[in-house]
């Protein structure tokens, strides 16, 4: 099937300035780490790393599902790292890191599905003088209650898990995921632990209707969420999910002022947002 460019509106305008991201990237290989800024190819890159924010990516960069929306490398993934929580640690304490984001890719091949190393992080991170407040974002780990409530009993400020787009499109967009597990998994953070914020996240463009959308606030709604993020899907190449439509920036508050009144306790939305943008709520 030829695919078929679509003309970018005046509001897709944002570029990667890799010299604003020097600095900080060499902090990252000194360290051997890993970020899903980089890893997804973020279109906020530049703005985030040039202010020393970095969501750091956990287990690896390369994941064991298809989803095809995502530029982490699939495939056979890397050994685990017992090392990687302290040297996470350094680089939070070198950066003065006052709130870190966490997250990983999908590891289905680890009999934790890298639950340990999440709790691991956690640790190093509270053994500093001042620690952060730390948010998570995890993969499903397939809903195991036993898994899930090891993440809650280390109580994080939030955790969040993302849905991604509805539930129709998911046997396109998210091969091996399942919309109905990943409402199950925030459902099941929230009975834990009622304390902790959750979160999640869509990106739109992918061919979604806007009814579709407000039926996903509204069962996210249902389980509890606390925090949305609405943004733009930008396909990170030719190899990728095909973008179906630009959303337009009235578009998006609309959906704002719509999630809100169905009693989101905040939603950030517009083209460029993103799950873990400048590491804010």
């Amino acid at each position: 099937m030829q695919r078929i460019s679509l003309k970018k509106p005046p509001w897709i305008n944002k570029r990667i300035n890799l010299w604003l991201c020097h600095s900080l990237k060499r902090i990252l290989r000194e360290y051997k780490l890993y970020s899903v800024c980089e890893e997804t190819r973020c279109p906020n890159l530049s703005e985030c790393f040039s202010k020393g924010v970095v969501t750091f990516l956990i287990l690896g960069n390369i994941c064991t599902r298809n989803c095809s929306f995502c530029k982490i490398k699939k495939g056979a993934p890397l050994d685990v790292d017992e090392d990687e929580p302290q040297r996470v640690k350094e680089v939070v304490k070198k950066l003065n890191l006052r709130y870190v984001v966490i997250t990983s890719p999908t590891r289905d091949d680890l009999e934790d599905k890298g639950v340990g190393i999440f709790l691991k992080t956690i640790k190093e991170l509270r053994t500093l003088n001042n620690p952060p407040k730390i948010e998570l974002l995890i993969p499903d780990f397939f809903a195991k209650i036993e898994l899930v409530k090891k993440i809650v009993e280390a109580n994080p400020q939030v955790i969040a898990h993302n849905l991604e787009t509805v539930p129709r499109l998911y046997p396109q967009i998210r091969k091996g995921a399942d919309y109905k597990r990943s409402l199950r998994v925030l459902k099941i953070i929230k009975e834990l632990n009622p304390k902790i914020y959750t979160k999640s996240s869509l990106l739109l463009g992918v061919g979604e209707r806007e009814k579709e959308v407000i039926e996903v606030f509204k069962d996210l709604r249902k389980v509890g969420c606390d925090f949305l993020v609405l943004g733009q899907y930008l396909s990170p190449s030719l190899n990728h999910y095909l973008l179906k439509e630009y959303i337009s920036p009235n578009k998006f508050k609309l959906l704002e002022r719509q999630a809100l009144q169905l009693g989101f306790k905040r939603v950030r939305s517009s083209p460029y947002m993103r799950s873990s943008y400048l590491n804010e709520i």
